[in-house]
């Protein structure tokens, strides 16, 4: 039995929870997300919980057995908190600012990048040097984020570019440091 997906899922007070067969939805404070499910999978709910059973034991249920209650906590937690992902971006004149509801960045390239985020996703930058992306779907908050990177990974011999919070760089020492 998977050691995830065997845990129940504890619905907060403000969150409803509609299961119609397969189709779940979840409707909170923050917003409504709706995910329909495998057919590998039983969802059900017994009050204030929800818990995420397989059909049989085939491989493929138990493949997505976690990965079905993950999905479901996911949402749960999303409408009734919300996600939030930060970016910190280094170097001399790399700097991010939003215009309307795009963010610009200004990256060292010949122009500058704009990100349109999509319907739910909210785009904020503190001091020009720190990006938070926040919504209430974590698959696409965690998409934008990738996305932003990806305009300038960090990179490894001086550490510029855009990286996650947190995130540790493996410097390497360059042509001098080979002596």
């Amino acid at each position: 039995m998977s050691r995830i997906g065997k845990r129940p899922i504890a619905i907060p007070n403000k969150v409803t929870v509609a299961i119609e067969g397969q189709r779940v939805a979840v409707k909170g404070p923050k917003g409504e997300l709706a995910r329909v499910l495998p057919a590998e999978v039983l969802v059900e709910q017994d009050g204030t919980t929800i818990t995420v059973t397989r059909r049989n034991e085939s491989r493929p249920a138990r493949q997505r057995h976690g990965l079905c209650r993950t999905l479901v906590a996911n949402m749960v937690e999303g409408v009734s908190q919300g996600f939030q992902r930060r970016l910190e971006i280094q170097g001399v004149g790399y700097r991010a600012q939003v215009q309307g509801r795009n963010l610009v960045l200004n990256m060292g390239y010949s122009h500058p990048v704009q990100i349109d985020p999509p319907e739910g996703v909210q785009l904020a930058v503190e001091n020009n040097t720190n990006v938070v992306v926040s919504g209430i779907d974590k698959e696409v908050v965690g998409n934008i984020a990738a996305q932003i990177r990806a305009v300038r990974p960090p990179e490894v011999y001086k550490g510029k570019g855009i990286r996650y919070a947190g995130e540790v760089v493996r410097r390497k020492a360059g042509k001098a440091g080979k002596k």
